[in-house]
């Protein structure tokens, strides 16, 4: 089977979102707010079985651009091994997707997420909890919207 068929709800995420990041730290202190344009594709070309591209933009001005490649291992899992991030992430339940990675640049730093698609599929929440050797020191709070479904990619 194909990851198309094996996680529909990761081919419903396909396309382009719009959102924010709220990094708030153990005690509910926002440290850092920014948005973001995310781009989920199941590109048919055989190159990779899942790409993301995450595009941040803070009030200052300064951005970022990361890539994230993944592979479909089968039996319902994807993994991403980056220069920056490895990780794997699979479906929970129909509507829940389940991540967790680690940095390759700190090890001792894991990140467990939860992204929750809307029943309509336009609106998605997510959150990041941030560990360091066992201990939550932070946590990411996003919320984000549909702004280009992904049937309608060139």
């Amino acid at each position: 089977m194909s990851i198309r068929d094996d996680m529909p709800l990761l081919a419903r995420h396909e396309g382009d979102w719009e959102g924010t990041y709220t990094v708030v730290d153990r005690d509910g202190r926002v440290t850092d707010r920014h948005t973001a344009h995310l781009t989920c594709a199941l590109p048919g070309d055989g190159s990779h079985d899942y790409y993301q591209i995450n595009r941040y933009t803070w009030p200052d001005g300064r951005t970022e651009e990361h890539h994230f490649p993944g592979r479909y291992l089968g039996g319902g899992r994807c993994r991403f091994d980056t220069d920056r991030i490895i990780g794997e992430f699979w479906e929970a339940d129909e509507h829940t997707i389940y991540l967790n990675w680690v940095y390759k640049a700190d090890p001792s730093v894991r990140l467990f997420e939860l992204i929750v698609l809307s029943q309509d599929g336009n609106h998605r929440s997510r959150t990041w909890q941030w560990l360091k050797d066992g201990v939550c020191f932070q946590r990411t709070l996003i919320n984000e919207t549909r702004v280009r479904d992904g049937s309608t990619r060139p």
